[in-house]
């Protein structure tokens, strides 16, 4: 399990990594946004994921913060605009299922939408 784990996970890893340094222009106070979005989309999707016993917690951490990323992506930092909450949930919950397709979690559609839409909305009302 651990191998199977491994040998699938860290690839992905190292592209999402390498996609993020490659198309994420960082600057100081966007990097900070996009850490804390990340770490609040992963403890979110953790979280509603043991409520509605969702998928596993580690699938659960790489779907919410794929989640927070998505989400903070959309935030104008230049203009300080932040999108609508409905929007941010709809990103969320379209993040959150095409991550799940993407790590082949057990989950169902359904229910990574759920969990993707409340870690969206929850970043949003957070910002």
């Amino acid at each position: 399990m651990n191998k199977q784990l491994v040998s699938q996970l860290f690839p992905r890893m190292i592209i999402t990594s390498l996609l993020a340094v490659v198309f994420l222009p960082v600057q100081s106070a966007v990097a900070g946004d996009l850490l804390r979005d990340i770490g609040i989309g992963a403890a979110t999707n953790v979280v509603t994921g043991e409520v509605l016993n969702n998928g596993s917690t580690v699938g659960n951490a790489v779907k919410g913060a794929a989640t927070g990323a998505a989400v903070s992506a959309t935030h104008d930092r230049n203009n300080n605009s932040v999108g609508g909450t409905i929007q941010d949930a709809g990103i969320g919950a379209a993040t959150n299922v095409v991550t799940g397709e993407i790590i082949n979690d057990d989950s169902s559609v359904g229910e990574n939408a759920v969990t993707g839409a409340a870690t969206g909305a929850l970043i949003n009302i957070l910002k």
